[in-house]
């Protein structure tokens, strides 16, 4: 396993080059990990989003799928993660009053947490979201994209206060 730098990193070697964590010695247990991110817009689009009436279609089934499909792909988008097998993918999508709630879980069996996975999947359903109602609502923000929960592994479990 690598050691952590006088920073507590371990991503770095000795010479400051990133390399990839070996985790093999890590032992696999139960992780699972929440996100959570927000798309605001406009009331009127919110109601479009929750009846499904949009020039694309109804978002929030696509949105919920391509946010199960990125978090399958964090791997292969952010550079130092592992591949993970991940067991399970829930992706909830709630129209509030002038934005959406976009919310992931993700869990996996492994030696190391699914946290990334559980942000590229809200990331990626949001950018959904956004390209769905982009014809309705270019304004619209992204955001307040962070994890929220997590548990397993050697830290244990977290909750954002």
């Amino acid at each position: 396993m690598d050691a952590a730098d006088e920073h507590g990193l371990t991503h770095q070697r000795a010479d400051g080059a990133v390399h990839m964590v070996d985790v093999s010695a890590k032992p696999t247990t139960r992780r699972e990990a929440t996100a959570q991110a927000v798309l605001t817009t406009r009331p009127d689009v919110v109601a479009r989003i929750a009846d499904g009436d949009l020039p694309k279609g109804e978002a929030i089934a696509v949105a919920r799928i391509a946010g199960i499909m990125g978090a399958k792909q964090t791997s292969n988008l952010v550079p130092l993660c592992h591949p993970l097998p991940i067991s399970a993918v829930t992706v909830e999508i709630t129209p509030r009053a002038t934005d959406v709630l976009i919310e992931a879980t993700v869990v996996t069996t492994g030696p190391t947490g699914v946290e990334m996975e559980a942000l590229t999947a809200v990331s990626v359903a949001a950018l959904t979201l956004y390209d769905m109602i982009k014809a309705v609502d270019r304004a619209a923000v992204i955001g307040e994209i962070a994890v929220v929960a997590k548990d397993g592994g050697r830290s244990g479990s977290w909750r954002r206060p």
